[in-house]
């Protein structure tokens, strides 16, 4: 009690002096006031680091303490920028909740990113030193990017069915950072501002980012467990004059949909009519499961199609290396857009990158993969099923990372995925992966990026988030 009423009383006198002196006046030393307050060293020591948390007082190592000077608010006038900048073409919220960060301890499965223990680690390790070391760490590449894997990318192309009858070569091909500065390049390339482009719907978000980016105008096609149909696509083209289709023909992002080979021929078919592009996103090309991706480019001798992949997700997310395939005047197009925006891609990182995909190693791993993917896929597929109702799942995806649920089309799927959030589960909700209004509510669940381990907890949080008490 007695140390409460010193710490009090010493707390209203320091108080009284702050307000009675000027900012930058000296207080009295703490020797003075555990004398005048019959105070320990550590009561004194207790006020004065409140006061200082407070921002009344602030300390000087060997000068003492100082009442503190008021805080100058920095505000400055960026007014003038509103009207500078003009109407704006994303804003912060077209940033798809997938590359938002969460709370360490929260179950992620909002992410797009496999976890570390799907990775070839080891490959990528001994790659990065060997690149490190080698000329590539000092060379500048070539800005089309470095032969050896430009080769390798034609000829990932060429060695699938019928692959070869597509006279894709490494002159076709041109290394990129990501397939997402990619698509970015291809929209400016191959359409102006105010054109339009068609879009499967739902797709994925950092697409439709892209594409109001570049400054297109987004013609929706609906898509669910198949391609879009044909004469869907058909009168897109005739009603839009559109002359791009954005596409995900394998396991797309976030349904896991696959086209079969009629819907890619009819698909096509359409396009050499209507003289259009397509632009088909095979991101998912390493994560087969039941199925083999099987790029659509094999089936076109016209070069209707821009094909691109990515090695980001199933090499290394810090490896940003991909490919772009096209031909004719569109590739010089595109390689002048890629030169403009950067240059060239680092020698080293695609040094790095060739050396992992021509390892012996790579195959090895791409099969262990495919078995985890599958382990984890249907372990959180029947965890759905069984907890939240089997009509919930709208499919079991043959590839990709993904689970589409869908849940009553009166619950409001930020608001789920708010509530999941707040239970320790990072989940996307669906709203991000449509261009325009969704027809339902979505949550898209990532089965690569937490451990299995964790799936009953995360369905179980998922349930509660449903059916709140």
């Amino acid at each position: 009690m007695d140390e409460d009423s010193t710490d009090h009383r010493l707390d209203r006198h320091l108080r009284h002096l702050i307000e009675s002196s000027g900012a930058g006046a000296k207080l009295p030393p703490t020797r003075a006031l555990v004398s005048d307050f019959a105070a320990s060293p550590l009561t004194v020591q207790r006020v004065v680091q409140r006061l200082v948390q407070e921002g009344l007082v602030e300390t000087r190592p060997g000068s003492g303490t100082f009442v503190a000077r008021p805080r100058v608010i920095a505000r400055s006038d960026f007014s003038w920028q509103t009207t500078a900048l003009g109407p704006a073409r994303n804003g912060a919220a077209t940033v798809g909740t997938s590359m938002s960060l969460t709370a360490p301890d929260a179950i992620a499965m909002h992410g797009g990113y496999p976890s570390e223990d799907l990775l070839p680690t080891r490959l990528v390790r001994s790659a990065l030193t060997r690149a490190a070391r080698g000329g590539a760490a000092l060379d500048r590449p070539p800005v089309a990017g470095l032969s050896n894997l430009r080769a390798w990318f034609a000829n990932e192309v060429r060695s699938g069915p019928g692959g070869r009858s597509s006279g894709v070569s490494g002159d076709d091909v041109i290394v990129v950072p990501g397939s997402q500065s990619a698509l970015t390049s291809i929209f400016r390339a191959l359409a102006q501002p105010g054109d339009a482009i068609v879009m499967e719907s739902p797709s994925y978000w950092g697409a439709i980012a892209a594409a109001h980016q570049a400054g297109l105008v987004i013609v929706p096609v609906a898509r669910g467990a198949a391609a879009p149909s044909a004469e869907a696509l058909d009168d897109a083209f005739a009603s839009s004059g559109a002359r791009l289709f954005y596409a995900q023909p394998h396991f797309a992002n976030p349904t896991g949909a696959l086209w079969t080979l009629a819907e890619t021929r009819a698909i096509l078919a359409v396009a050499r009519a209507r003289n259009a592009f397509v632009i088909d996103d095979d991101w998912a090309h390493d994560f087969g499961i039941d199925a083999d991706a099987r790029p659509i480019i094999a089936d076109d001798t016209d070069a209707h199609v821009v094909y691109l992949r990515s090695l980001t997700k199933s090499v290394s997310s810090s490896l940003r290396v991909g490919a772009l395939i096209a031909r004719g005047p569109a590739l010089a197009r595109i390689q002048v857009d890629r030169t403009v925006t950067d240059l060239y891609v680092s020698g080293m990182l695609q040094a790095a990158a060739v050396d992992v995909v021509t390892d012996p190693g790579w195959r090895s791993h791409l099969a262990q993969l495919r078995s985890q993917l599958r382990l984890r896929r249907d372990t959180l597929a029947g965890l759905v099923a069984g907890r939240l109702g089997g009509d919930t799942l709208t499919s079991l995806p043959k590839g990709g990372l993904n689970l589409w649920l869908r849940f009553d089309d009166r619950s409001d799927a930020r608001d789920l995925a708010a509530r999941c959030l707040a239970a320790g589960l990072a989940v996307a909700p669906g709203n991000d992966w449509f261009p325009t209004e969704p027809p339902g509510s979505f949550l898209r669940l990532n089965y690569s990026g937490a451990r299995p381990e964790r799936f009953e907890e995360a369905v179980a949080i998922l349930e509660a988030a449903r059916d709140p008490r």
